[in-house]
């Protein structure tokens, strides 16, 4: 069918790989690292610390993965190297802090997880920051 007929399998893997982004990292951005960027300035004093590196700098960790390399995710932006830490955070997530918790609790990271695994192989495609640079 024409009316689906958007060019190359280049371009519908950038248009795919777009929409993958935007939603990936600005739904993270938004949903997750404000709230916790709210938490940080409003002085929380309890967060998870799964890697006994203090509760302090575990949030901060987190406000960087979530909110920053979600922009920078969404925009295209050293999109492989700043997807890392979003990989990390939703594999702490999944298997550390919901890791005897029932699916139904944790899925929401597990889908965040596969996501980010996707963005980092298949790399941002040809709309991004990243190929404006390379050029």
């Amino acid at each position: 069918m024409k009316i689906f007929a958007i060019g190359t399998a280049e371009n519908k893997t950038s248009i795919a790989m777009l929409l993958l982004r935007l939603v990936a990292g600005l739904t993270m951005a938004f949903s997750h690292g404000l709230g916790k960027l709210e938490k940080y300035t409003n002085g929380v004093d309890s967060f998870p610390d799964p890697f006994g590196v203090g509760s302090q700098l575990s949030l901060i960790l987190a406000i960087f993965g979530e909110l920053f390399c979600g922009i920078f995710i969404a925009v295209g932006f050293a999109t492989r190297f700043t997807v890392i830490p979003l990989i990390i955070t939703m594999a702490t997530a999944f298997f550390i802090i919901h890791g005897g918790d029932p699916f139904g609790d944790k899925e929401m990271s597990f889908i965040y997880l596969v996501m980010y695994i996707v963005i980092f192989i298949v790399g941002p495609g040809k709309y991004s920051v990243d190929k404006l640079i390379s050029k």
